[in-house]
């Protein structure tokens, strides 16, 4: 990592509280890097050799089987993945590639959990960061358990729109079938989706969003303030 780097880095939420020393020494043995979109950082099976942790851009984390694909995540910055993983060193459960240009933070495994043992207050930074993303992945569950299709997209809607403060028209963050993956339709699905939300308060022209009566959006999604509450 450059020097001129060092600065920003050290104040992302994992590395603020950390020892100064090692703090230093971590740094001096990672990588600061700008990917391209659409590359794949890491495949399942892959032994967890560096903890990634995105600053910017847009990461999409998936798995495949009989040659199909879904997406199980989009991580956004700034957030470690997959933390569980380099802490325990073991093999990857999904792939990873980047959805728009990246820049990402590459930390030696082996000096990750070097760090953990050492300072603790680095320690309490990872736990915290291995239990956001557990219940990141509760959340997902229980929207995909507790909601019908239509449902599941308003509210992946009104989500969208809080994260950007509360903004009226915004982009989608990935292409459709991307959302379709993660949201656990069919493309074909997410399409006729789409068009429905005209009755419900949003329209939807190609990526861009337009959400144009909230209350009926809301009502639709029926937002939980515990399990929805980012």
């Amino acid at each position: 990592m450059r020097s001129e780097e060092i600065p920003e880095i050290a104040t992302l939420p994992m590395f603020a509280a950390m020892q100064p020393e090692l703090r230093d020494s971590v740094f001096a043995a990672a990588f600061l890097q700008v990917f391209p979109p659409a590359l794949r950082l890491f495949e399942v099976g892959a032994r967890a050799d560096f903890l990634h942790i995105l600053v910017d851009g847009l990461v999409e984390l998936y798995t495949a089987s009989a040659g199909r694909e879904v997406t199980i995540q989009l991580v956004r910055p700034v957030s470690s993945f997959i933390l569980a993983a380099a802490y325990t060193d073991q093999r990857y459960l999904m792939s990873a590639r980047t959805l728009s240009a990246s820049r990402i933070l590459m930390i030696p495994s082996s000096l990750l959990r070097d760090a953990i043992v050492r300072d603790s207050a680095f320690a309490q930074s990872a736990l915290t960061e291995i239990a956001l993303r557990y219940r990141t992945v509760i959340r997902a569950l229980t929207d995909m358990k507790v909601r019908q299709t239509l449902e599941r997209l308003a509210n992946f809607l009104l989500l969208e729109s809080k994260a950007q403060g509360g903004a009226a028209q915004f982009a989608l963050p990935a292409e459709k079938r991307v959302i379709a993956s993660l949201l656990g339709m069919a493309p074909e699905n997410l399409s006729r989706a789409c068009g429905a939300l005209a009755d419900h308060g949003a329209l939807i022209n190609g990526p861009t969003v337009r959400i144009v009566d909230r209350a009926k959006l809301t009502a639709l999604a029926r937002p939980d303030m515990v399990i929805d509450d980012q």
